[in-house]
């Protein structure tokens, strides 16, 4: 359908939610939305009062549904970027390990030769790079494998973002370790920094913003902890401003309560819902790869041998379904830490991160329980349980 209407649905709006309402879709685009009842002679699509919202951004996941991003496999990324519809998913930035150089260069290669030919209509769209790793401290290395952190560098950097041809969006780093903070300032400016696996303190933490660093790496988890003497990275990203902070909503990773925490002090326009999702997701329980390592995974788990979490097998919608019922607050406030606060970060909410007229028609329709009835990309419906 080249023009159509989505009616009689909940819609969020970055001006307010229209109760009842409608939109208009044409060629890719939103062209039109309003409160009220459809009167006109299009094709309509009645979602009988579900709520309709912007497709989700996830800015850190290295895989799910049997595959990886470091599998460097195009038909690997394809089979993952289809099936992350399911869960309303509808771009995504491509997350790597810390591995060896050779294993990141094919990675990257592979994601940006797959983004030159990805179809945006019928999969969710990779929109750029996480690189997570190498450059991360080998006291915090989490599921990332210590044999391979090496210290950054701006010529190292810039040899992978050439490679990647300019599409790391995001650099996760230690602050601390030699060559941090002269790369930072260096290239602040061409990615987004974003602090994590360190064990920096506070002051080394606010050090690093004032040279450029303005993110949080999967708060809570692979950082130095809140101390009353020694605040930390945990402290530090919840008071300094600048410094927006993504969370693995599972209940797991982080416990409700330390959750709520994070989003009564960051507020719901500097927290940022990711899955850091492993090949794993939407799969049956078993033993899994993650960069070299072998994962267990059983129930909502995924652990290394040593017992460490290994990424989630969490599905976008159920981390806002979760932080939900964490916080109390209301899919009015929430529903933009899936997806607008990551279009800003990665500076294409001009094009997408919201309901908007001239927007990408990239939507969710989900009920009550955020349970994803149908994901529209690029204004192809593709519909699961509507």
């Amino acid at each position: 359908m080249s023009k159509y209407v989505i009616e009689n649905g909940r819609i969020y709006t970055e001006i307010g939610t229209i109760k009842k309402g409608y939109l208009i879709i044409e060629n890719e685009k939103i062209v039109q939305i309003a409160s009220g009842a459809y009167e006109g002679d299009l094709t309509t699509i009645d979602v009988n009062g579900q709520h309709v919202l912007p497709g989700f951004i996830d800015i850190h996941m290295h895989g799910g549904y049997g595959e990886d991003a470091m599998d460097a496999s195009l038909e690997g990324l394809k089979h993952l970027s289809e099936s992350l519809l399911s869960e309303g998913t509808t771009s995504y930035l491509a997350t790597t390990m810390t591995q060896s150089d050779d294993n990141i260069t094919k990675a990257l290669e592979n994601i940006v030769n797959y983004q030159q030919n990805q179809d945006t209509y019928h999969a969710a769209s990779i929109v750029g790079i996480h690189l997570e790793g190498p450059f991360i401290s080998e006291h915090k290395v989490g599921a990332q494998n210590p044999a391979y952190v090496q210290r950054p560098s701006v010529a190292k950097i810039e040899q992978f973002q050439k490679i990647a041809k300019n599409q790391i969006k995001v650099i996760t780093f230690a602050p601390e370790v030699e060559g941090a903070q002269e790369t930072l300032k260096a290239l602040h400016s061409d990615m987004r920094f974003s602090i994590g696996h360190t064990v920096a303190t506070y002051d080394e933490v606010n050090e690093a913003v004032k040279h450029g660093a303005r993110h949080v790496t999967h708060l809570y988890n692979a950082g130095t902890a809140f101390g009353h003497r020694e605040p930390g990275v945990f402290g530090a990203a919840w008071l300094n401003d600048k410094l927006s902070t993504e969370l693995i909503v599972d209940g797991i990773h982080s416990h409700p309560a330390a959750i709520e925490v994070a989003y009564k002090l960051k507020g719901n326009q500097r927290f940022l819902l990711i899955t850091d999702a492993m090949r794993a997701k939407g799969m049956p329980d078993g033993d899994y790869d993650l960069g070299g390592q072998n994962v267990t995974v059983k129930g909502s788990e995924a652990r290394l041998a040593s017992g460490a979490l290994a990424g989630s097998i969490l599905k976008m919608n159920e981390g806002l379904r979760n932080l939900m019922t964490f916080t109390g607050d209301s899919l009015d406030q929430l529903w933009r830490v899936a997806s607008l606060n990551q279009a800003i970060t990665l500076n294409i909410d001009d094009t997408k991160g919201s309901l908007k007229v001239g927007k990408d028609a990239d939507i969710v329709i989900a009920n009550d329980d955020i349970d994803v009835l149908a994901t529209i990309k690029a204004g192809e419906i593709h519909k699961f349980n509507l």
